[in-house]
């Protein structure tokens, strides 16, 4: 526990405190928990060990770990001591999607795109599946790069099921695919989006024109629409892989 906890973190547990100490020492283990400091299935210390680290009473110590099983972060075992059985995975970031959508369809509006390749063709796996397509079962896919003044800072990989090709292709150069979508009579419900960092392979270098290798940031974004069953379906997979010296992804949150 000593990489864990550092002098000042264990001096924080004061008997000048008006919170009582077993409390504290609960709140210090538990915010440990939920981060994943304290990794699922790490063994904690002894309570006699807890309380001598703390400088609390085995009694506090005790309760501490009372109420930490309660909530059903820790569990206790006779004999086998204290596990952590709290499994961290980082909480997505909730915002309005109104909002996105629009944002979205700006940055389409404020900048052009050049189509790479286009047509319809049978996805990979791994996104067929998320489309729920048919082995066999085409989607419309696009590869595009987008610029800014004079600027490639995206590369643009998407996959989408239930349109069409449209007669000229030519059309996602300047109109946000969103806008086709509602054409088409698709109605985007609910976005998910995951943030990474990847390296440039040839092809995206060649693309963005960036050494091989350089870093990039990469969007995976999947836009779902309801369907009938009142359940959702993913109706377009998107990658986009971004220049980081022509883009910031930024976000600006309140609280409601």
């Amino acid at each position: 526990m000593d990489d864990v906890f550092s002098s000042h973190l264990i001096g924080q547990i004061s008997k000048s405190s008006p919170t009582p100490l077993y409390h504290q020492l609960y709140s210090l283990l538990k915010a440990r928990i939920l981060d994943g400091t304290l990794a699922l299935g790490l063994r904690l210390p002894p309570e006699e060990q807890l309380a001598e680290l703390f400088k609390v009473s085995r009694i506090t110590a005790q309760r501490a770990m009372d109420d930490l099983a309660t909530e059903e972060l820790v569990e206790r075992r006779r004999g086998r001591g204290t596990h952590v059985i709290y499994q961290y995975s980082p909480k997505p970031v909730q915002a309005p999607l109104t909002g996105m959508l629009q944002e979205i369809e700006s940055m389409a509006r404020n900048s052009s795109a050049h189509i790479l390749d286009y047509g319809m063709r049978v996805p990979p796996r791994a996104i067929r599946e998320d489309l729920r397509l048919a082995d066999g079962e085409t989607a419309l896919h696009l590869l595009r790069v987008r610029e800014r003044d004079g600027m490639k800072f995206g590369h643009y990989n998407s996959w989408t099921a239930g349109v069409d090709m449209p007669a000229d292709p030519a059309i996602f150069e300047n109109t946000p695919r969103l806008s086709y979508f509602r054409q088409q009579g698709l109605e985007v419900s609910h976005v998910t989006q995951t943030l990474s960092a990847v390296s440039a392979d040839a092809s995206v270098a060649a693309a963005l024109e960036v050494g091989e290798g350089s870093p990039l940031l990469s969007l995976t974004r999947r836009s779902y629409q309801k369907t009938g069953a009142g359940d959702e379906q993913i109706l377009d997979f998107l990658e986009v892989l971004y220049n980081p010296a022509h883009f910031q992804y930024s976000m600006d949150l309140t609280l409601d």
